[in-house]
């Protein structure tokens, strides 16, 4: 080999440089880089949650771009598709935004509303707020969307309210370049055109007054659609099996393992996506012991057994490829508190917890059990879903926070010991699935279990229900077992039928919040997921 040709061959197999700077669609991963921009940006305006976060990117993901430098998040913008009625009319941020969760996203809304674009103020220099611009316009383009539009900021407002008591004045002065704003004016280099002021847009804007100026961009690609768009026509089904557990005394923990696996199974070999067990299913594991135990013993056998029970049922998970809600676990967590958690074991191995926010009476008295203080929907290869433990389903408020962080199908362990209880947990769980337009899964005990405190008898009829409206079944009921009796229940659940019930159907209760009237607010900092 010649010299020439060593150094061309040394030449060719240098390494390529990795990207300094890419831009990309946000991930579920980016939750906590996204939040430490947004308070860098905005040191004097209160932070997205990362609930809000998790919700914007699972409702609408062609719609969150983040920037990366060097490894780092510097960039971040959030959009959702609206109605033309909705994005031209008055509306606030907490309004248009379902409170910041992105929740009125319409897959069929022919615009594309800007709700959020920070940038690293130490990294101005790179054009990030332009190449996410760039990014929403492709988006427009790909997606045949009329256009976007977006509440921006006038923080020259405050400055000069003097001079421009009215707002709309402002806007046209800054139009007009009588009045320099470098935020309004670098909206107008990028293309976008004042159409009008939204009053109150935002109170904790105090540069701009709470106001904010509309801008519009209009795609000069956009071609008038004909007919049903292409946002319903793919069928998105997830199939789930719900167990209807016969309690029984077990000789070991093996043969507790044994009869779950069994259940396992069969919603494997029905390829089912989801197998749900009920609440408090290993309270069979106190049978094991050899005398009548006080609740405070039993909460201290059971906690024995927890690395185990984790550790078994992520496995079954993994090896028949089916994700597992474990029903729930009573056990001392980390912090010395007696709580009842559902564990989620999910087929690629991964394990997550959700406690039950709200313990019965029974279950204060008998087990000294403790409310969770965490409500977070659990991402999944079939999407977000979210757990509420049986008595959890009686309270709105958490079923609406799982479904505005993305949500579409929430599975309730339960275990009720006479119809009346259960009548409560399931007329609750038909209400939230027609509130909240998503599906949700029921899952009980049958039977009884001597010798174990509070669980004498038990009355389930696990069911699989659904909205009610043209798409779904008649009585809102996809699937149900009979009472009282050892069974799995099965229905495939079509996701797509939610997307058209939220945007078409006969009511359209997530849209048709009154944001100006009422709001939820939590003090978990958002649920951060353990």
């Amino acid at each position: 080999m010649t010299d020439l040709q060593t150094a061309q061959t040394t030449q060719t197999a240098e390494p390529a440089k990795p990207a300094v700077l890419t831009i990309r669609n946000a991930r579920m991963g980016d939750v906590a880089g996204i939040n430490a921009l947004v308070a860098r940006v905005y040191k004097d305006m209160p932070p997205y949650t990362a609930g809000m976060l998790r919700g914007q990117i699972a409702t609408y993901p062609d719609g969150q771009f983040v920037v990366e430098f060097e490894g780092e998040i510097v960039g971040y913008a959030a959009s959702f598709r609206i109605d033309e009625k909705s994005a031209m009319g008055p509306h606030t941020w907490d309004q248009i935004t379902g409170g910041g969760y992105g929740a009125r996203h319409d897959p069929e809304g022919e615009w594309l509303y800007g709700m959020e674009v920070c940038v690293d103020p130490a990294r101005r220099r790179l054009r990030i707020g332009q190449r996410l611009y760039d990014a929403r316009r492709d988006l427009c383009e790909a997606q045949n969307l009329k256009g976007i539009v977006f509440g921006g900021r006038m923080p020259g407002l405050a400055r000069r309210r003097a001079a421009y008591p009215d707002p709309n004045a402002y806007v046209e002065a800054v139009r007009d370049r009588k009045v320099k704003d470098p935020i309004m004016a670098f909206h107008q280099r990028s293309g976008f055109e004042p159409a009008g002021v939204l009053l109150n847009y935002l109170p904790s804007d105090k540069a701009s007054l709470g106001h904010a100026a509309r801008w519009v961009w209009r795609n000069p690609y956009y071609v008038e659609a004909t007919g049903k768009g292409a946002a319903f026509a793919v069928k998105e089904t997830v199939r789930v099996a719900t167990v209807q557990l016969q309690m029984r005394k077990v000789e070991s923990f093996g043969e507790f393992m044994d009869n779950v696996e069994y259940f396992v199974d069969v919603g494997s070999d029905y390829r089912a996506d989801f197998v749900v067990f009920p609440e408090l299913f290993t309270l069979q594991l106190l049978s094991l012991e050899t005398k009548k135990l006080t609740p405070a013993e039993s909460i201290e056998a059971l906690t024995r057994y927890t690395p185990r029970f984790v550790e078994a049922m992520r496995e079954l998970a993994v090896g028949y490829n089916v994700n597992i809600i474990g029903g729930s676990h009573p056990t001392r967590t980390e912090d010395g508190e007696i709580q009842n958690v559902a564990y989620v074991f999910l087929r690629d191995g991964s394990v997550h917890e959700q406690e039950k926010i709200h313990p019965t009476p029974n279950e204060r008295h008998w087990w000294n059990i403790k409310g969770g203080d965490r409500v977070h929907a659990i991402p999944t290869d079939c999407g977000p879903i979210g757990v509420m433990i049986c008595y959890d389903s009686e309270f709105p408020e958490l079923a609406r926070r799982l479904a505005d962080e993305g949500a579409r199908i929430l599975f309730t362990p339960f275990c009720t010991d006479n119809r009346q209880g259960y009548l409560r947990v399931r007329y609750c769980s038909q209400a939230r699935a027609i509130e909240n337009q998503c599906y949700v899964v029921l899952s009980g005990n049958v039977g009884n279990l001597p010798n174990v405190e509070n669980m004498d008898i038990q009355y389930a009829q696990s069911c699989i229900l659904t909205p009610c409206d043209f798409p779904f079944a008649r009585d809102g009921v996809a699937a149900e077992a009979s009472e009282n009796v050892e069974t799995v229940t099965v229905a495939d659940l079509d996701l797509s039928d939610l997307a058209w019930a939220k945007a078409q159907g006969t009511v359209r209760n997530l849209r048709d919040r009154r944001f100006d009237l009422y709001k939820t607010v939590w003090t978990d900092g958002g649920g951060n997921p353990p």
